[in-house]
């Protein structure tokens, strides 16, 4: 199902990661930076000479965003902000089984000193949603989390475990590789993100991973799986 095109893409050439928001790239031959949002380590991505593709912007400092990087049968999407805009479409079109009938009610929703991405309405019962970027892929083909340490990322799960019986919240992992068979956490990434996990799954925050992507320099990006399965295993 095609969900998304994101215009006038930029071909590119990775360089070099300059540091957390910026990277380098090629753009015809010339040598220029561009805004990352996606603040994990992505080495399986930003390796220098990989094609990508980058939007043009209008920032003080920077005028491109990378948005996806070259993968197999693919391109993956790293940019978090193309990711929320699929998933916030795919909740407009009624995409996404287990938010069927579902809405966003507000984004960044802030709750026990935590922003949290959306709060939505499902028939009349308001829940938390946190997405997460997946753009690891292990060996054994599987979208990951996460790459590196994340003190947000942990503390964020434990919060919303305090709140399940409120909120009945969702951690959403937006698997955004072509072809992966499912989800499961990234123990090397961060050691204690299983056991957060699996903590709040027993206090009833629901874990789900979407597979998304981009096709080709299109620009169109389709969903392959709203519902891939998940493992609480490393």
């Amino acid at each position: 199902m095609k969900v998304l095109r994101v215009e006038g893409l930029v071909k590119a050439r990775l360089r070099r990661r300059v540091n957390r928001f910026t990277v380098e790239v090629e753009v015809d031959g010339s040598p220029v930076k561009a805004h990352l949002t996606n603040t994990g380590r992505l080495e399986e991505y930003l390796v220098d000479g990989r094609k990508a593709l980058c939007a043009r912007i209008n920032g003080p400092l920077l005028k491109y965003r990378l948005i996806a990087v070259e993968d197999v049968g693919g391109y993956a999407v790293v940019d978090t902000i193309t990711q929320q805009r699929v998933f916030e479409l795919l909740v407009q079109l009624n995409a996404i089984p287990w938010l069927r009938d579902c809405f966003i009610v507000k984004r960044n929703y802030r709750v026990e000193g935590e922003v949290i991405d959306y709060l939505v309405e499902c028939r009349g019962l308001q829940r938390l949603v946190e997405l997460k970027s997946s753009v690891l892929r292990t060996l054994d083909n599987y979208a990951s989390y996460p790459d590196c340490p994340t003190d947000r990322g942990v503390r964020q799960i434990e919060t919303l475990a305090r709140l399940a019986e409120k909120h009945r919240p969702l951690v959403v992992f937006i698997a955004a590789l072509p072809h992966v068979k499912g989800f499961k956490p990234f123990c090397k990434g961060d050691p204690r993100i299983l056991d957060a996990m699996r903590n709040a799954s027993m206090k009833g925050v629901v874990f789900k991973s979407i597979n998304a992507y981009m096709i080709d320099d299109s620009g169109w990006i389709v969903l392959e799986n709203p519902d891939i399965p998940l493992l609480l295993e490393c």
